[in-house]
């Protein structure tokens, strides 16, 4: 068998996964300390989660991660994209696999043996997380720049909203993220494929 026939993730995959992590934790930590600056709720997020010691500290931690996201999220989608593996991989999605799929994965009979092919669950979470992270990134643009960008701030109901959008996208993020933490957990070789790409 070649190595081709047994590659699941290629490197240019694997590279832009890891750095999209680096990218997605940096942003959360520094953006927990942006937040306590002014929180939107009745809680703050304690200190020791939290990255870049003050306020302008966090800033300048949060736009460096954030050009990261960018850019590499631009490489991860165009790449997806040209090779056809968006197509590939994550399509078709039907409501009947997802249900029954869900079901399994609550009862735990949920099977991993060929990791070249994503159950129904999985086309869903990382197509919600590809489209959570663009929402992520287009309301923290109106929070930085509202007056560039009136339309898009117009769209999240403008600036008070966004930084309630930005939040909710934030936390749905750091949910993927446990979920998927967990199901590395479960199904350790999952982790070995991202490293070694077979």
């Amino acid at each position: 068998m070649s190595s081709n026939a047994t590659t699941i993730h290629p490197i240019w995959l694997r590279v832009s996964h890891w750095i999209n992590a680096l990218a997605v934790v940096l942003m959360v930590m520094s953006g927990w300390r942006i937040y306590d600056a002014s929180p939107i709720f009745s809680f703050s997020i304690p200190t020791g989660w939290t990255l870049g010691g003050w306020l302008a500290g966090a800033l300048q931690w949060h736009f460096a991660a954030m050009w990261l996201l960018v850019g590499n999220g631009i490489f991860y989608l165009g790449m997806n994209s040209v090779t056809g593996r968006i197509k590939r991989k994550y399509f078709p999605l039907r409501p009947r696999d997802l249900w029954g799929d869900f079901r399994k994965a609550m009862t735990g009979k949920l099977e991993h043996g060929d990791l070249s092919q994503y159950n129904a669950v999985q086309k869903l979470a990382y197509l919600v997380v590809v489209l959570d992270l663009i929402v992520l990134v287009l309301s923290g643009l109106v929070i930085w720049k509202s007056v560039q960008f009136p339309l898009l701030r117009d769209v999240m109901g403008g600036y008070d909203n966004a930084r309630i959008v930005h939040f909710v996208a934030m936390s749905i993020v750091v949910a993927f993220v446990f979920v998927h933490l967990v199901m590395v957990a479960l199904v350790p070789k999952s982790f070995l494929t991202m490293v070694r790409g077979r």
